[in-house]
């Protein structure tokens, strides 16, 4: 079984999308758009698969889990891997550079992942990870 999508809702859709698209080559099918419920979306296709709905409809509320501060239960975070500390690294320099906040690292886990954390444009916050070095019984190397 797989994951089959996320979804989000955003008040900006056009700039969400270009936000996943620039940054983690994110690849959007053509809008829909339902004029009768005022909805729209865009599904945003990545590398591995993995899609992301961007969806827009005027009436939904304000989202009030700050994601910063005071986290709540629920869906939290996306994560986004990569290959390579130098890429972690890469993308946190690229996202500070261009305005958006680190919010902790890059940096190594308790667990072994290389990461740092980051917002996107609606303030979803983001993880920019790679994985933990193989065990001596996995070989290879990092």
């Amino acid at each position: 079984m797989t994951l089959e999508h996320v979804a989000i809702w955003t008040d900006d859709l056009e700039r969400l999308k270009d936000f996943y698209c620039k940054y983690f080559g994110g690849v959007p099918n053509e809008k829909y758009v339902n004029p009768t419920k005022g909805f729209e979306s865009y599904f945003l296709t990545f590398a591995s698969g993995a899609r992301l709905e961007i969806m827009r409809k005027p009436q939904i509320p304000a989202n009030r889990n700050d994601t910063v501060q005071e986290q709540h239960l629920g869906i939290i975070h996306l994560a986004f891997g990569v290959d390579t500390m130098q890429e972690v690294e890469e993308k946190a320099r690229q996202l500070q550079v261009d305005g958006f906040p680190i919010l902790s690292g890059p940096r190594r886990t308790g667990d072994g992942y290389y990461e740092f954390e980051t917002l996107d444009p609606d303030n979803n916050r983001l993880e920019v990870t790679t994985g933990p070095p193989p065990t001596p019984s996995q070989g290879g190397g990092f």
